[in-house]
């Protein structure tokens, strides 16, 4: 017997006398046996063994082994045709720690602790003569491929240096064998992607992929073994699910021909598109869902779920399951998305005839225009995602038109309108379908901050530039880098933040409060304002350099009573958004109340909508809002028809003498009478923020 450990060169003369080319025919049994002969005099042994990972390292399968006499440990099992049924988990062999990089060597098998807490495995090694083991990790290029292992019908028979010399094979084996895992699973691969021809003529077969399902999974089972194939389809709200076809060799459960995708756990990940691979249902799935409940009763321990992508959403998806845990891998998940991409295409060629037979060739391409148009509208809006921007009216479609075409370009946008018309929204969309749409999105109100809090706000400060500077801020400038700064109110700037501001939009340059480094700005501007700048610009209250480096672009945006029908679009959105919160399920509005919402002028707009629809919600009886509870005063059709001296100021709209500016101040004084000065309550009566109502306080000199 000999201890001391082979040279190099010996080892490698070994590896070569049967290295071949891997084109040539391999055997792998045959492999191992003269290898075994070879290594004899280096390493005592009755018997060899290679494992290669696979699964991504999950499990291990038997690449060869021999024995000199007496049965195999593995009869059966070892393949390099990648058959699943081959595989083993670690813990049924205890080679996790090989597996890890940690070497073993066991002097006797029936006497060793370790070996007695895998009592399965113990017993088999000893039913075939075992006694003595060594195993070490098998590698290739620094990687752990696999493990190589010797054992001996006598205890005691390895030593130190037969598990280094063990080291050494393992090492020079592993490139060699890793090639040969490589080429096989190719050629594996070749072998099924070929015979996928097969499985597409049956599918050309019939347009009904219903009725063709049998014969469908006959042709899949040599590609891809399963004990169930099925495929369902979802409908368009991602609720439902219905059976397509399915096969299974299982006794067939009562299965319920729709259910429900929140049945179980994997739905959400196979509406997003992504393939679902479940090793273990045993262990993965979750037993208080009633769909992986039947799943896990049914026996399946594998399975392989493929999404069916019908146009540009996912319609339903392909499933495979199998009996055993740990029979699809990464290369199963391959061959099932092509396969489910030809049933996928498949179900929309039957769908499309199914629509051909029931439609005219008139009508048939009337409709193929419609729903294209609808497509490209959709696409439309979901890249600009001005679609959460509710309306149907010329005045604002026009402005949101408007608004699509300059946000993905770096323009300067001013956006006007009256006070509640929605222009932060306006904002947003352009951001969220610019180019900058990823970066941030920060909004300031400039007439809410006084002149100091505003500079420090929009350009940030140093510490200690003023009284509680204690350490260094960033402006908005700084923080929205990348993305979009929105200004709402800019008409009420100072005289001198309009300068600075233009110093900012001219040079893209500005320094912090306090501070000399001069900061480089990153951002698009977007501006908003309910005042006319060009009369600002004239009564000399707004620098007219400001004003045209502003006025790049403008979208106005329409007033609430300019856009008709919207009105009631937008009362019965915000009904049904503000119905769950106080504990109703549903909310209508009886003709009186519709006919109340458009006869009113609306001067807070949304905002004032939103806020009435809120109070009629709270005060109305049931599930109806009448007029009674919208408490809207009706306009009068001329000065005459309402008793002045019954008429409350606050509501009333105005009289035709009056001017728009006399008309709102009256009817911030009502609001302040009404809520006994409390501003905060008069702004929400006039559908106002606070800053605003601040602001129109100031402008028409009322002192509350």
């Amino acid at each position: 017997m000999r201890h001391d450990i082979a040279d190099p060169a010996d080892l490698l003369a070994v590896v070569s006398a049967i290295g071949h080319p891997v084109e040539e025919p391999f055997d792998p049994q045959q492999f191992l046996e003269e290898f075994s002969r070879r290594l004899e005099g280096l390493i005592p042994h009755d018997g060899a063994m290679i494992a290669y990972l696979d699964d991504e390292g999950r499990t291990s399968t038997v690449f060869a082994e021999h024995r000199r006499q007496g049965p195999y440990l593995h009869e059966g099992r070892y393949t390099t045709a990648f058959d699943p049924g081959g595989r083993y988990l670690h813990d049924e062999w205890g080679l996790a720690p090989v597996f890890a990089g940690d070497a073993l060597m066991v002097p006797d098998v029936e006497s060793d602790s370790g070996v007695a807490r895998m009592p399965a495995a113990r017993a088999r090694l000893l039913r075939v003569g075992i006694r003595a083991l060594i195993a070490v990790p098998l590698t290739s290029g620094g990687r752990i491929i696999g493990a190589f292992l010797v054992g001996s019908a006598r205890p005691a028979t390895f030593t130190a240096d037969h598990l280094e010399a063990a080291r050494r094979v393992a090492d020079l084996i592993g490139p060699f064998i890793e090639n040969i895992v490589a080429f096989r699973r190719e050629q594996r691969r070749r072998s099924r992607l070929e015979s996928l021809v097969g499985f597409m003529s049956v599918l050309a077969t019939s347009l009904n992929v219903k009725d063709t399902f049998d014969r469908l999974a006959g042709a899949v089972r040599p590609i891809l073994d399963f004990d169930t194939m099925g495929a369902t389809l979802i409908d368009s709200g991602g609720h439902d699910i219905e059976y397509l076809g399915r096969v299974t060799d299982k006794a067939d459960p009562d299965i319920p021909p729709r259910v429900s995708a929140d049945d179980y756990s994997f739905s959400t990940t196979l509406q997003s598109g992504r393939t679902v691979l479940i090793r273990d249902a045993a262990l993965e799935l979750d037993p208080h869902r009633p769909g992986d409940r039947r799943v896990i009763a049914n026996g399946a321990r594998s399975a392989l779920l493929v999404p069916l992508w019908l146009g540009e959403r996912v319609g339903g998806a392909l499933f495979f399951d199998k009996q055993r845990p740990h029979w699809y891998d990464a290369s199963d998940m391959e061959i099932a998305r092509m396969i489910a991409a030809h049933v996928a295409l498949a179900v929309q060629h039957q769908r499309l005839a199914e629509e051909q037979e029931r439609t005219a060739t008139a009508e048939r391409r009337a409709q193929g225009l419609r729903r294209r148009l609808d497509s490209l509208r959709e696409e439309l809006g979901e890249r600009f995602r001005f679609d959460q921007i509710l309306g149907r009216s010329d005045a604002l479609r026009e402005a949101l038109d408007a608004a699509a075409k300059v946000a993905p370009t770096e323009t300067t946008v001013l956006i006007t309108g009256e006070s509640g018309t929605g222009k932060e929204l306006v904002a947003l969309a352009i951001h969220h379908a610019s180019q900058r749409g990823h970066g941030p999105y920060l909004a300031v109100n400039c007439a809410a901050l006084s002149e100091p809090l505003l500079e420090s706000e929009l350009f940030g400060h140093e510490r200690g530039a003023f009284t509680g500077a204690d350490r260094q801020k960033p402006g908005r400038f700084e923080r929205a880098a990348g993305g979009t700064l929105f200004l709402d109110e800019i008409g009420e700037l100072s005289p001198a933040m309009q300068a600075k501001l233009l110093r900012v939009l001219q040079e893209h340059e500005f320094e912090r409060v306090g501070g000399t480094t001069t900061l480089r700005a990153d951002v698009r501007v977007i501006a908003a304002t309910n005042r006319d700048l060009e009369q600002a610009v004239e009564a000399g209250t707004f620098r007219a350099d400001l004003y045209y480096r502003l006025n790049v672009f403008t979208v106005k945006l329409p007033p609430l009573r300019e856009r008709g029908d919207d009105v009631r679009l937008l009362a019965e959105r915000f009904g049904r958004e503000m119905a769950a919160s106080i504990g109703k399920e549903t909310v209508e509005f009886t003709a009186d109340a519709l006919a109340a919402l458009s006869a009113h002028p609306w001067r807070g707009n949304i905002r004032e909508l939103r806020n009435a629809v809120e109070r009629a919600l709270i005060v109305c009886d049931g599930e109806l809002i009448t007029a009674k509870d919208l408490s809207l005063a009706a306009p009068a059709s001329s000065p005459a028809a309402t008793d002045p001296s019954t008429a409350p100021a606050a509501s009333s709209p105005p009289d035709l003498s009056r001017t728009l500016a006399d008309w709102e101040r009256q009817q911030i004084l009502g609001a302040l009478e009404k809520a006994e000065g409390k501003k905060a309550r008069a702004a929400r009566y006039l559908g106002l923020t606070r800053s605003q109502l601040y602001t129109r306080l100031k402008r028409h000199g009322i002192d509350a």
